[in-house]
């Protein structure tokens, strides 16, 4: 699978790129998340996500040579382990939905129905739904912009979800520990938002360079 939709396939070297991307993307931006979270949240976003992606880092040998739906599933377990609050059962769940879902040689349709299935399975297991200033507001956004393929696609997903980041400013949050502040969580980038845009952002440069 590729996001320009060509006929390259995952293989070894770009499923240690893809991983290795996210992952470094993540751990870069950890004192950001952090702040973000430290607004509105418990303070510990990036810090958490940063733990848990290290420890995705440590196995990235024995995760490249996985299948690629194995090594999602492998992702999501590490995550749900090492990353502690919110984050890690919602991000957990949603590598290993996709994990389920998707086959071992994607294609951009497969893609697009997994993403559906794992954003589906992520609402579950958080209780939530867009427009509640979480992950979500930037996850399904781009899901709609995955599904309607076409040219500058990786282009397209990273600046859709830069902007739907963004958007989480002015929302009120409904769902998670911003929830409490009320009016006070206005005003703030969503963390979950945000770390969701940049590992889709890592994605995105890795299919679409």
């Amino acid at each position: 699978m590729t996001i320009e939709a060509d006929d390259r396939t995952i293989d070894q070297a770009l499923q240690r790129r893809l991983i290795e991307a996210v992952a470094r993307s993540i751990i870069a931006h950890a004192d950001e998340l952090t702040g973000l979270d430290r607004a509105i949240g418990d303070g510990d976003h990036g810090l958490n996500l940063k733990r848990g992606f290290e420890a995705v880092l440590t196995d990235i040998d024995n995760l490249v040579a996985k299948p690629l739906p194995d090594a999602l599933r492998s992702i999501g377990t590490c995550l749900v382990l090492k990353v502690g609050g919110a984050s890690g059962p919602l991000y957990g769940t949603l590598f290993l939905a996709l994990g389920k879902e998707l086959p071992e040689a994607p294609r951009p349709a497969d893609a697009a129905r997994a993403f559906g299935g794992a954003i589906a399975a992520v609402m579950a297991r958080g209780k939530s739904q867009p427009g509640q200033k979480t992950m979500l507001d930037v996850l399904t956004p781009v899901h709609a912009e995955l599904s309607q393929g076409g040219a500058d696609l990786a282009g397209r997903l990273k600046a859709r979800a830069n902007a739907a980041a963004a958007a989480t400013v002015p929302m009120r949050a409904l769902r998670g520990r911003a929830s409490f502040l009320g009016e006070r969580s206005i005003g703030h980038i969503d963390p979950g938002a945000r770390s969701s845009a940049l590992m889709i952002e890592a994605v995105c440069e890795v299919l679409g360079g």
